[in-house]
């Protein structure tokens, strides 16, 4: 044989043993895969792309690796390889949307959503799209949540805090403090435990852990607790005496447990009857009588990957049959961690929805029946690019926590405090007067203290009326329509209580008799007084009189109210008290003509909160302008 045959021959067994090497790596890094140890598999797949093996799948596992590590950055660096590829899946343009979603590259996350759609792809909820330009309308949402700081996070994973009796329970797979480590091999870290501490600790460590037989040796919590904090149900690894029990295909699931309290420790660890070894039940909640628990489940006849559900807890502790939340709440995708406030209101992450990122936190909206109609997305702060999820209220309804793995936080996921200052807003009904009938389509404008026109809309079918309005203000709401005379009511919004969310404000529209009335009514003048002086000047009493004259003889039936100002010299207290003067003059003469005091609703005085013009408090201004100020209005409220 010749020199030649020889190196030819060596040649070809080098590369029968690189080949070689290079399928068990892939082997390898497959089986890494399919056992959820993404960390590893994740190395093994890169060395595959560098040595040019098998490189399109290696690309596309490595994409979903990062994805079901939830780090969109890496996931769409490679998921942009991916769909580059020839005859690439479709399903791969989605993953790729979410990823862009993930790193708040809204716009390129739509390009390749409608290529997805356009590619014959069913959108995993109906919801995209729905309101046009969604991430603009979340960021121009007024805000109601605001955060706090936590000190109690770890560089560890650290979720689904609440408080109960002045402690706070999380979960967390911090395990600092003890010899041994068990790493968990989805993302190398240690396995969850339940923690409890005093809700102005500052330090955690491992004799933070739930005392009892709650954590074992695998993933323990979240938790939720009963009221009388005897009762606990937690999720765990599918595990019978610290040994996994498995699915057909060697799967291990989570399931929920529950634990009574002994003194300080949890103990009598019992597995509720919804767990099967087949599928996970996790995510425990209760409703606001603890007849219900509410939980996350992949079981079969689902909407998507995981499903919200919940079933009825019986009064001797047995359960029902649980029931899925339905289409409304469920996507194609997954849904969890869910959470019931003091007002039925379920709360629960998803990303199946609209939002922001990856997971999302949304609430349920009701009808007056209790029916799920919507869910609507909490918005920043509490959402972000990334992962937002196991939100919490307290029975205030105006603090609590959640958790993210937002950039910026100290660890994997991070536990973040809240607090919130609801939205306001001012609604009522559009009224006639006359019949007491609501008034379809009317005019709403709503006024700034200054008289500035904020918002403009109209009435529904049913006359209702619904308008977002700030705290601390003075707002003025009038009300239109065709053949009636414009009512109007003024309103603060000052030294509300933060829970408060509505403010009553009905309207009533008297019709319009006929041409002659109204030429009468636009003869009636505003009277004036002179400054820091609430007694009837003559010209003014030329013009009470004919109110005097049109009440007695021309309409005995009108009502009408009386609304006294002042200008904007002196302090607010004074002013205050000197426009009542001004309002209990104004009465008095009426009432001493002989209009009968039930003819009078109301007689307020507003100070100078409600200027006709721009002078206001330093202003340079002619004493013409200050004396347009200094004056008393008449509102007509029911004529016939």
């Amino acid at each position: 044989m010749k020199l030649k045959d020889h190196i030819i021959i060596y040649v070809l067994l080098l590369f029968g043993v690189s080949v070689f090497s290079q399928q068990a790596k892939l082997k390898k890094a497959d089986t890494l895969f399919n056992q959820y140890a993404y960390v590893k598999a994740i190395e093994l797949y890169k060395e595959l792309v560098q040595d040019n093996y098998n490189k399109d799948y290696a690309i596309r596992q490595l994409a979903d690796s990062y994805s079901f590590l939830r780090d969109p950055r890496n996931a769409s660096r490679y998921y942009k390889q991916a769909v580059r590829q020839a005859n690439i899946p479709i399903e791969y343009y989605y993953n790729y949307a979410q990823s862009l979603r993930g790193i708040r590259d809204y716009r390129e996350s739509r390009v390749w959503l409608k290529r997805y759609k356009d590619s014959g792809g069913a959108l995993k909820t109906e919801n995209y799209g729905r309101e046009g330009n969604f991430v603009e309308n979340i960021k121009n949402a007024k805000q109601e949540y605001f955060l706090n700081k936590v000190r109690f996070n770890s560089k560890y994973s650290d979720f689904g805090a609440f408080e109960h009796d002045g402690k706070i329970y999380f979960a967390s797979t911090r395990d600092e403090g003890t010899s041994v480590q068990r790493i968990y091999n989805w993302d190398e870290q240690p396995f969850l435990d339940v923690y409890v501490i005093d809700k102005d600790a500052k330090k955690v460590d491992h004799h933070s852990k739930l005392k009892g037989e709650v954590n074992s040796i695998f993933h323990d919590g979240p938790v939720a607790l009963t009221k009388d904090g005897k009762t606990m149900y937690f999720s765990r690894n599918n595990v019978k005496e610290n040994i996994k029990g498995s699915d057909k295909d060697g799967f291990n699931h989570i399931k929920i447990y529950r634990a009574t309290k002994k003194g300080d420790r949890w103990i009598n660890i019992e597995e509720l009857s919804i767990n099967n070894d087949n599928f996970s039940v996790q995510h425990p909640a209760l409703n606001e009588d603890e007849t219900k628990l509410y939980f996350a489940s992949d079981m079969p006849g689902g909407y998507g990957g995981s499903d919200i559900y919940r079933v009825d807890i019986y009064e001797d502790g047995t359960f029902g049959t649980p029931e899925n939340l339905g289409p409304i709440v469920n996507t194609k995708n997954s849904e969890g961690t869910p959470f019931i406030n003091g007002d039925g209101t379920l709360f629960f992450a998803s990303d199946g929805h609209e939002g922001l990122g990856l997971l999302d936190i949304f609430g349920t909206i009701e009808n007056d029946e209790n029916k799920i109609i919507d869910v609507l997305n909490l918005g920043e702060p509490v959402n972000s690019n990334s992962d937002d999820f196991s939100f919490f209220m307290n029975p205030d309804g105006l603090s609590g926590y959640f958790s993210s793995d937002r950039r910026g936080g100290r660890g994997s996921d991070d536990i973040y405090s809240y607090y919130r200052i609801p939205l306001l807003h001012v609604e009522g009904v559009v009224t006639d007067a006359i019949n007491n009938r609501p008034i379809p389509y009317s005019e709403i404008s709503l006024l700034d203290a200054k008289d500035k026109q904020i918002t403009k809309i109209v009435t529904d079918d049913y006359g209702y009326f619904s308008i977002n309005v700030d705290r601390n203000s003075d707002y003025k709401i009038i009300g239109k329509q065709k053949k009636y005379i414009d009512d109007y009511r003024v309103f603060t919004t000052r030294n509300l209580e933060t829970k408060t969310q509505i403010i009553k404000t009905d309207l009533l529209l008297n019709p319009l008799q006929d041409v002659v009335v109204l030429a009468e009514l636009k003869s009636l003048n505003t009277i004036y007084f002179d400054y820091d002086s609430h007694i009837i000047r003559k010209d003014a009493k030329v013009e009470l009189d004919k109110i005097v004259n049109l009440m007695n003889n021309e309409y005995p039936n009108m009502i009408i109210r009386i609304e006294s100002h002042t200008d904007s010299r002196g302090s607010l207290t004074y002013n205050d008290r000197l426009s009542i003067d001004r309002a209990n003059a104004t009465y008095q003469y009426l009432i001493s003509r002989g209009i009968d005091p039930k003819r009078i609703t109301e007689h307020k005085g507003f100070g100078k909160r409600r200027l006709t013009n721009g002078c206001e408090e330093g202003a340079n201004c002619e004493e013409s302008d200050h004396q347009l100020n200094r004056r008393t209005q008449f509102i007509i409220v029911k004529m016939e």
